[in-house]
């Protein structure tokens, strides 16, 4: 029988967004190939009590701040391993190889290491989504306006937005559209349409946001690059999991004039409908990105928001 093993795995981020990768020494389970650093979870230890010791061990350093991310399931050949994968944003020391054969710092966007460990490809393609989700409103702020601040914010780092517009007539929708793909593009941003599949393949857009009724009714993943969806429930989360979704939405967090009278979920319940789920899921609901660091505390990925980004 194929034994379970817990594992604490570490992204060791710099304020840059590169990251920490160790090389597997020979004499281990797949010498030479790259991975997050980290180790098993010991009898009586907790994920984070495992990743605090093993970082000290292998590393030789500190944990001063580790937030929960994402957990997900391999089987290898030798283990069907579940990796607790923690956010490492701030400890002491400088990293030392005790138990890896060499240490490198890369972005996921510029990899220039291989092979990495078979369960991490999708770790990696996790650590490529932006921090920051913008969901356009022209309908409400006026096409004209919503360029303008668009570009505003793409001038200033924004490099995820989701083009949500079913209140425009089909002609400007499409126009408007058509504008800010072009834009994110030069940009180098990803470019979600919201619903429209057709639009997204018409327009060469990155990938397709689901609402969550579209997501109850489909049987497989859409044929794009990104592909998420908007979730209100465990069950939608669980779903979008199933369907192999590269994120999610939770909200709303808090109050937000999109949906009045929708009872907000609060940091607390945020926290335990994404606790232990392997993909990064958003916070949503009047929220800015002045609550990133909260949102990260409750195990979100990011934030997404529509007049918190634009105001």
């Amino acid at each position: 029988m194929v034994k379970e093993v817990d594992v604490a795995a570490a992204v060791i981020t710099r304020p840059d967004g590169s990251f920490l990768l160790g090389r597997r020494a020979e004499g281990s389970f797949y010498p030479g190939y790259w991975e997050f650093p980290g180790g098993k979870v010991e009898p009586g230890e907790t994920p984070r009590e495992a990743l605090v010791r093993e970082l000290k061990e292998e590393l030789g350093l500190t944990v001063l701040k580790a937030t929960p991310w994402l957990v997900r399931s391999h089987r290898y050949e030798h283990a069907h391993v579940r990796l607790h994968f923690f956010e490492v944003t701030e400890w002491l020391g400088e990293p030392n190889d005790h138990v890896h054969s060499a240490l490198l710092w890369q972005r996921a966007d510029k990899l220039s290491v291989s092979p990495m460990l078979p369960a991490n490809a999708p770790v990696l393609k996790a650590l490529r989504l932006p921090r920051i989700m913008a969901v356009t409103h022209a309908a409400e702020l006026g096409v004209a306006a919503q360029l303008a601040v668009l570009d505003q914010a793409l001038a200033h780092g924004l490099r995820l937005v989701q083009i949500r517009e079913g209140w425009l007539d089909a002609a400007e929708r499409l126009s408007f559209t058509q504008e800010v793909v072009k834009r994110c593009r030069a940009a180098n941003a990803i470019a979600l349409i919201n619903g429209d599949s057709a639009l997204a393949t018409q327009l060469g857009a990155d990938g397709l946001h689901l609402p969550s009724a579209r997501l109850a009714m489909l049987d497989s993943r859409p044929s794009f690059a990104w592909v998420g969806a908007s979730c209100h429930s465990r069950a939608e989360l669980e779903r979008a999991v199933a369907l192999e979704l590269d994120y999610a939405l939770l909200g709303p967090v808090a109050e937000t004039a999109s949906h009045p009278g929708v009872p907000a979920l609060g940091w607390e319940h945020f926290a335990e409908r994404v606790a232990g789920l392997p993909i990064p899921v958003f916070a949503i609901g009047g929220l800015c990105p002045d609550d990133l660091p909260r949102a990260r505390e409750a195990g979100a990925h990011g934030l997404a928001a529509i007049r918190g980004i634009w105001s």
